[in-house]
């Protein structure tokens, strides 16, 4: 029977029923009689699945290659194991002290460490020093490292490297670490007390000398709970502290003013910086404040009574108590007017600076090496050593600062600026510097804002 046959047959028996039913019971039957349609209509109408046994069949054949036996055996064999271990140079040690503490069992290293020239400097390391290497399971060497720097600008390390059955020796450059230290301090008695109490390496507190040495005198200057905020660099090799670098910007509060000084580089390369205030004007002035950097002042600029002679007079200079052998630096650029015998002045420069002004140093026990007229000398270079030559009761250092041939005060008088302030673009990448440091000393001022000194 066909399903056009079968429905026609379910219809006829549909009406028989609905004939003799009640109303409810046509409505039901007429949706069951509908479903029933729609379900053979679907069935009537949905495609027969093919036959399995009709579709084609495709045999591929691929031919695995399977590793050779000695491949698989030296895979299941554990790899070769190195071990990095990392020593402090002790006081005392021997090469034999050292080598054992770093795990090396390797006679043929240790002769090469002897006899190689550059790989016997591993022999020189000073105590504290850290030293790498790394070895085999065995203790064989394969490689160790060492800093070389000496704190002073040589910053290279030493490698030593097995190669065979031999070794070689090499200095190559240290890739240093650059960081920013902040550090403060107050003054109790001197500076130098005060950098040693907050951890400062000197030769950051001599930068501080000559960064403000324009400005203050640090031999009659400072008072007692002066401050001062600094910002310098400090090189690291491998977590280990290696050397102090350059300062980048500091505050030193003086007699309650406050002198500030930023490291900015204008060209860009590191090649022509200097230290500028929070403004952007020069710190570099043409003289310094004192030609030594730490003396005291036993005469000043005024009439007093001479202490050979006795007779009253014109101190037409400034007299600095020193040692002998002290160094005398140049107040400022210039060159040699005079150099030679003045006197009572006994040994006696005098620099002739730019314009009309002009510099004497006299009472010298020497003068340095290779000077002579004519010769051109900087700001901070030194020129000779504190004495007692000629009319002198004591080692000190005659110091006269002339304007036009006339002895004036140099604690009086306005020293200019020796650079001009920036500008423009300069200018503008320096505020952004100035910004970022005036963040970190805002973290380091214990309180409330100091007048700033006009420079």
């Amino acid at each position: 029977m066909t399903t056009l046959e079968k429905l026609r047959s379910l219809g006829s028996r549909c009406s028989t029923l609905l004939s003799g039913s009640t109303r409810k019971n046509r409505i039901v039957s007429a949706s069951a009689l509908f479903l029933a349609v729609c379900a053979f209509g679907a069935a009537g109408m949905a495609p027969m699945a093919p036959d399995p046994s009709d579709l084609p069949v495709q045999s591929i054949q691929l031919e695995l290659e399977l590793p050779g036996l000695e491949d698989q055996i030296a895979a299941l064999e554990p790899e070769a194991q190195s071990f990095i271990s990392e020593e402090v140079v002790r006081s005392g040690d021997t090469l034999a002290s050292l080598l054992q503490r770093l795990g090396i069992d390797d006679r043929q290293a240790a002769s090469f460490i002897k006899e190689d020239k550059l790989a016997a400097r591993l022999l020189q390391q000073k105590p504290g020093r850290r030293i790498q290497a790394q070895t085999a399971a065995n203790g064989e060497l394969q490689w160790l490292s060492a800093f070389l720097g000496n704190g002073a600008g040589e910053n290279s390390s030493l490698i030593i490297k097995r190669q065979g059955d031999d070794f070689s020796a090499a200095e190559v450059a240290a890739k240093l670490e650059k960081r920013l230290e902040m550090r403060t301090g107050e003054i109790r008695s001197s500076l130098f007390a005060a950098t040693d109490q907050a951890a400062i390496p000197d030769s950051v507190a001599m930068q501080i000398v000559n960064m403000f040495s324009t400005d203050i005198d640090f031999a009659s200057d400072l008072r007692r709970g002066d401050r001062f905020n600094i910002v310098y660099e400090t090189f690291w090799l491998d977590g280990e502290y290696v050397r102090s670098g350059r300062i980048i910007a500091a505050e030193f509060h003086n007699n309650g003013q406050l002198y500030g000084s930023i490291w900015f580089d204008e060209s860009g390369n590191g090649t022509q910086g200097s230290y500028y205030s929070k403004e952007g004007k020069s710190l570099k002035k043409a003289f310094l404040k004192s030609p030594l950097e730490f003396s005291r002042i036993s005469s000043g600029f005024s009439t007093r009574r001479h202490p050979i002679s006795g007779q009253w007079r014109q101190h037409k200079g400034i007299d600095y108590a020193a040692p002998t052998g002290t160094p005398i630096l140049a107040a400022g650029d210039g060159q040699v007017d005079f150099i030679g015998t003045q006197n009572g002045y006994g040994n006696t420069i005098v620099i002739q600076h730019w314009s009309d002004y002009a510099t004497l140093y006299a009472h010298m026990s020497r003068f340095a090496s290779g000077l002579r007229k004519g010769a051109k000398v900087r700001q901070g270079d030194v020129i000779g050593y504190v004495g007692s030559t000629g009319w002198s009761t004591g080692p000190h250092l005659h110091y006269e600062f002339r304007v036009k041939n006339q002895p004036r005060d140099p604690r009086a008088i306005d020293i200019p600026n020796a650079a001009p302030a920036l500008a423009g673009a300069s200018l503008q990448r320096f505020r952004r510097l100035s910004s970022d440091m005036s963040h970190r000393f805002a973290l380091l001022h214990p309180e409330g804002d100091v007048k700033l000194a006009a420079r």
